[in-house]
């Protein structure tokens, strides 16, 4: 599909699809702005009808290709980490080859004889056994420093993943199960691709050297030994099947307890405050029951599938026992080539027990892997980026038509039903509406965290459905009533929404504020001063100025104060509203508040009611209305001064 030029308001009026996964120039009249300013080349990104050739290459693949396909990027180390494998995997190989030898030498030879074989064969086998020993750390260290970066990698894919996400998906997914797939999900696919095929590929080339050595001593004896094999692999293959579904189960439910866990932990103040402690203690040792029934199921599995193995071992040996017993008093075979095939046996009998343990690991390693694809290969119903980024600031019209609105998790629930707002650029509106009306649900839609089921809402006449996300953000500061702040310094934090910045201007934006003074003079550390997880070290006031600090630090167009001040006390709340009214001039401002005193310097009051705006107009207006929704939320004291 090609596209050429196309001016805007024709483009929006046929109502194309704006997702197209193509680059192409749009001519924009806007504002009465000339064209050249707005011509610009546009990449969108797809959401919805288009799969990236990446992924559906890997939907083509096999569950295990696309696990090893992360080791990919290591393939030159993992090789020479196969090369060293293969060295002290044969050095391993040819100590029961030499302890025959040796045995023989012992039973056929005089004593000078012996000793002068034995020095022979113990001055080849030491420089061997070293060679070993280096190929064996060379091997262990290029395997675990590969894993780790696959781990990293793997982790910063997953992470990427999830920030990508849009909001409902954090509505629907707890932050302990994510947390969970970042962490032990991840650990266990790298240590598959990584520990557990070095691991493997050991144990079958010991298994077939082993078998081969058998069959070159007494194919007779290696025929009864290896009686036993097949019966174990049907049973291996069985096990796996069922390794792969409980281990999805485990890491769902550890994923259910950590989630327990990051909650009440983060939230531990409440806790304390209401004596929930034990109540807490017993709901995670709920949730850990949970996980040891499972495990415990697995571990039973796991018992009987190694005790089974166990014994096939044992029974190979006691047959070639009683087996090359025979052969020895019938002078088929030596007394030292005896030794050396049941070492060979004990090998392999060991390395077919670590060929069982890779096969369950691959299978762990596919259902945890399996969780991650989930989220990896998931498009986000709003990306992160793509779109218009004009070349000049946004005027900052504001308009809301006719939106409809309910949050993904609560389809039965509308919370905005046709709504319609139109606010100038410059203007200050209030919103105003009892709990759940969906005063701040405006302020999320402003932001794009979600998307309206119908209607539009636009900046400067243009659907900011259009605009790249960042570019959008960019102008939008946010001043919410409960601010979170990170666990860094209060400089940090301040210049959160911006990378390019002086210090001149973090301190302007404090000053304007009202932050500066008392990150100053109460903090010794100045701005370097660590203000705790979520900000818990500051009180509410410092949180919600140092939150406006951040705002200002953007320099935005529009300003959106989701019940700045209602938390506060009365001096704090004077201290923000001296800053807000600085920092209103020339920006649009959306502010939703329940206090009287923070809405009676808008220029207009927005008045929502089941899902529409009801009223709109100065507060004079609205309060003289007779029956009016207004008046009759003050009446009720839904608002106070």
């Amino acid at each position: 599909m090609t596209f050429g030029l196309l001016r805007f308001s024709l483009y929006t009026k046929l109502k194309l699809p704006i997702h197209c996964r193509h680059s192409f120039t749009v001519n924009i009249p806007c504002n009465g702005i000339r064209k050249p300013l707005f011509n610009e080349t546009v990449r969108w990104l797809s959401t919805k009808n288009t799969v990236p050739k990446q992924t559906k290459k890997l939907f083509s693949e096999s569950k295990v290709l696309r696990l090893y396909s992360l080791a990919k990027p290591e393939k030159n180390r993992l090789i020479c980490a196969v090369c060293f494998l293969l060295v002290s995997s044969a050095v391993t190989m040819a100590i029961p080859f030499s302890f025959g030898r040796i045995v023989d030498i012992i039973y056929k030879s005089n004593v000078s004889e012996a000793q002068a074989k034995l020095i022979t064969i113990c001055a080849i086998l030491l420089p061997v056994f070293i060679v070993g020993a280096m190929c064996n750390f060379g091997r262990i260290y290029l395997i675990n420093t590969s894993g780790y970066k696959i781990t990293k990698r793997l982790r910063e894919l997953l992470f990427k993943a999830l920030l990508s996400q849009e909001t409902a998906y954090f509505d629907r997914h707890k932050t302990g199960e994510l947390i969970n797939r970042l962490s032990s999900d991840c650990l266990l696919v790298s240590q598959t691709v990584t520990t557990n095929i070095s691991d493997g590929l050991r144990s079958t080339i010991m298994v077939v050297s082993g078998i081969s050595f058998m069959f070159f001593v007494s194919p007779k004896l290696a025929l009864v030994g290896l009686s036993i094999v097949p019966p174990v692999a049907a049973l291996a293959v069985i096990y796996g099947r069922f390794v792969r579904k409980i281990t999805r189960s485990v890491q769902d439910s550890l994923a259910a307890s950590n989630q327990v866990a990051e909650e009440r932990i983060s939230n531990i103040r409440t806790v304390k405050a209401f004596s929930q402690e034990k109540k807490e203690m017993g709901y995670y040792g709920e949730k850990m029951n949970e996980v040891l029934q499972l495990s415990i199921k697995e571990s039973l599995m796991r018992g009987l599938f190694f005790a089974m193995t166990g014994f096939s071992g044992n029974f190979i040996i006691i047959s070639v026992l009683y087996s090359g017993g025979l052969l020895v008093s019938e002078q088929a075979i030596s007394v030292g080539e005896l030794s050396s095939f049941l070492l060979y046996a004990a090998y392999t009998g060991v390395s077919i027990g670590g060929l069982s343990t890779f096969y369950s690991d691959i299978n762990k390693g596919l259902g945890a892997s399996s969780r991650i694809w989930e989220i990896i290969d998931r498009k986000p119903s709003i990306p992160i980026s793509g779109g218009l980024k004009p070349l000049t600031d946004p005027k900052g019209d504001l308009s809301f038509r006719n939106v409809v609105f309910n949050y993904p998790n609560r389809p039965d629930a509308p919370i905005l039903n046709g709504l319609n707002l139109e606010i100038p650029s410059g203007m200050v509106y209030a919103l105003v509406g009892h709990s759940g009306s969906g005063k701040s649900t405006l302020g999320h839609l402003l932001l794009r965290l979600y998307d309206p089921q119908n209607g539009e809402i636009c900046l400067d006449s243009t659907n900011i459905k259009m605009y790249d996300p960042i570019w959008l953000h960019s102008h939008i500061g946010v001043v919410s009533q409960e601010p979170i702040l990170f666990s860094g310094t209060v400089r940090e934090n301040i210049a959160y929404g911006r990378e390019d910045f002086t210090e001149n201007e973090i301190i302007d934006a404090a000053k304007e504020a009202n932050a500066y003074e008392f990150i100053v003079q109460k903090f010794p550390e100045g701005f370097n001063t660590i203000v705790g997880e979520r900000g818990v070290l500051l009180s509410g006031g410092q949180k919600q100025r140092i939150a406006i600090s951040r705002a200002l630090l953007k320099n935005p167009k529009i300003l959106l104060l989701d019940e700045a001040t209602s938390a506060l006390d009365a001096e704090s709340e004077k201290l923000i509203q001296e800053a807000l009214q600085r920092v209103l001039k020339g920006r649009t401002v959306l502010t939703i508040a329940h206090r009287l005193s923070t809405i009676k310097n808008a220029d207009k009051l927005a008045v929502l009611f089941n899902g529409k705006i009801a009223e709109l107009g100065s507060y004079e207006d609205l309060i003289s209305l007779e029956n009016g929704v207004f008046r009759k939320l003050n009446k009720n004291q839904i608002l106070t001064s």
